[in-house]
């Protein structure tokens, strides 16, 4: 048995009826043959990985009453079948096909009482390829720890030799209640603090639900009280007094079609982009290639916001997640995630004025992520009670409190960097990796951008009812792409791909196949400019716009 962390049980305790706490990722591969079996070698690949790897045979134990953190144990009754499952495409296979198949299964909570995860071998697409959906519980894995899992799914080349085995392991019985019990009070013991927390909570709610106001206010000045002990008895929780500390934006974020309570139905929507084209505005624009792709996403909610007569006068507020691991870990298999809260400059007209706002919130979260302690945050949920913090998730949820409160953020924003080599499995080749990430109430929009070989991979998924139009937003990414190239007159380093095949309307394959982008690459780009001299003469002025209003700004 193993306890789960503080971070760990946080993924849990944030779900609801409508918010989930799992991850996504959708891989689209090459059928090296015409008798290739994708389920079947997919089913087999994982029952070897679980022989391996722990967090694809755990369960989860819950403590009753939710007194203490769940514990982990080995599934003496794991079922690979129950976990690798196979479906079709309907012709035509359109990529909104395949989407609309992917969020209607990431919009299902996942089975506690069975190891947290499922994968969906899913055929039919359009162009002969296959794909492959890999739902992971956030409990278990991070993305760093997810990718060690992609490493190990896959081969560095496609007559590579798969280099495990199976291997013998054995389950563990679930513990009784009584013993969960006891093991409750003893971390309640060892930890007396928390235990005094948790009791004044309990006899602060009840006092709150009889209307007995001045037991509910002693309990609450009790409380704080404990907290300053604590912190004066923990190093980590030393309070900043040369007045250099950076507070992390509590106020709350400007409203937007999707920051309300979610529904629990999904919208996904994907497109790509050659990572060479990024890099070309990158070294246009004088930012990192990080700045560049915010900078993207805010021009494309800029626009969408504006076509929806909703646009804000002040910016967007988007939460990065940034990983705190440090390749020391004993255990990989926990998460080792913190987060940064950025401006986007969605107020901002000017695209290329967009690029440097966006290097300078950048900059400043930067700042706000080394002078908050991320180490003592994640240490912090250690010492919340699961009861209280399941409690509060539940309650606000059912009183809608997003839809009563602007949340502090509006959008979360991720940028993975993948593998720059070519990954197979069992001969196919990796051929895309679209991320599919998770909303909760109040941000009901994620946009997560990953790289993979050499193409930039964006997978945005919303509340169906918030974002119904998410197609036109993931569209308005690419368009962003091409205004950032006419404003810095920069070349194309390739032909942009073209747009994804979808029911009734235009497009050619689901995820353009890399055969496709080389083909369309070899041909003459429309905007590339004729005269060398000129476009140079474009960047450096491009650059010198950039650097001489981000130091007006500062």
């Amino acid at each position: 048995m193993k306890q789960l962390t503080g971070l760990d049980v946080s993924f849990l305790v944030m779900e609801t009826p409508t918010t989930y706490g799992h991850v996504n990722g959708l891989s689209i591969y090459e059928r090296p043959s015409d008798d290739f079996d994708p389920f079947t070698e997919v089913r087999k690949r994982l029952s070897i990985m679980v022989d391996h790897l722990e967090p694809l045979r755990r369960k989860l134990v819950e403590v009753p009453f939710e007194l203490d953190r769940p514990y982990w144990i080995e599934d003496a009754d794991f079922d690979i079948d129950f976990h690798v499952r196979h479906l079709g495409l309907a012709p035509p296979g359109a990529t909104d096909q395949l989407a609309e198949q992917v969020a209607r299964i990431v919009g299902r909570k996942m089975d506690r009482s069975r190891p947290l995860w499922e994968a969906y071998v899913i055929e039919g697409l359009a162009d002969g390829r296959w794909a492959l959906l890999q739902k992971t519980h956030h409990a278990t894995i991070d993305g760093a720890s997810g990718v060690i899992m992609l490493k190990m799914f896959t081969e560095d080349s496609p007559d590579e030799v798969y280099g495990y085995e199976h291997q013998p392991w054995v389950g563990e019985e679930p513990p009784s209640r009584a013993e969960m019990l006891q093991r409750a009070a003893r971390n309640l013991a060892l930890n007396p603090l928390r235990g005094v927390r948790l009791g004044l909570s309990m006899v602060r709610d009840v006092a709150d639900a009889a209307g007995v106001s001045s037991v509910s206010g002693a309990v609450t000045t009790a409380r704080k009280q404990l907290g300053a002990i604590s912190k004066r008895n923990d190093p980590s929780h030393a309070t900043e007094t040369d007045g250099s500390s950076v507070m992390i934006p509590l106020t709350p974020a400007p409203p937007t079609p999707w920051n309300h309570t979610v529904t629990p139905h999904r919208r996904f929507a994907m497109r790509s982009m050659q990572l060479s084209n990024l890099k070309r505005l990158k070294e246009a624009t004088g930012g990192t290639l990080n700045d560049v792709v915010m900078a993207i996403c805010a021009g494309a909610l800029r626009e969408y916001l504006i076509r929806h007569e909703a646009l804000p006068d002040d910016p967007l507020r988007a939460m990065v997640p940034v990983s705190i691991r440090t390749g020391k870990e004993e255990d990989p298999w926990t998460n080792r995630v913190s987060a940064i809260v950025a401006e986007l400059p969605t107020n901002c007209a000017d695209p290329l004025e967009r690029v440097g706002l966006c290097r300078d919130a950048m900059q400043t979260a930067k700042r706000q992520f080394e002078l908050v302690p991320a180490e003592a945050l994640a240490e912090a949920t250690t010492y919340t009670s699961p009861v209280i913090a399941a409690s509060a998730a539940r309650l606000m949820q059912r009183l809608k409190f997003a839809d009563r409160i602007n949340t502090p953020i509006n959008v979360v924003i991720s940028n993975v960097p993948g593998p720059r080599q070519a990954l197979y499995f069992a001969g196919a080749k990796l051929d895309a990796y679209i991320p599919v990430s998770t909303i909760s109430d109040g941000v009901g929009l994620n946009i997560t951008v990953h790289s993979y070989e050499d193409r930039m991979d964006f997978g945005l998924i919303s509340d169906r009812e918030l974002v119904p139009d998410l197609w036109d937003l993931v569209d308005l990414h690419i368009e962003e792409i091409h205004r950032l190239f006419e404003a810095t007159g920069a070349d194309w380093a390739e032909e942009p791909l073209p747009p994804t095949m979808r029911q009734g309307g235009d497009g050619v394959a689901a995820v353009p196949p890399r055969s496709q982008a080389k083909k369309a690459a070899t041909k003459k780009t429309a905007t590339k400019k004729t005269a060398t001299k000129k476009a140079a003469t474009k960047k450096t002025a491009a650059k010198k716009t950039v650097k001489k209003k981000s130091s007006k700004k500062s």
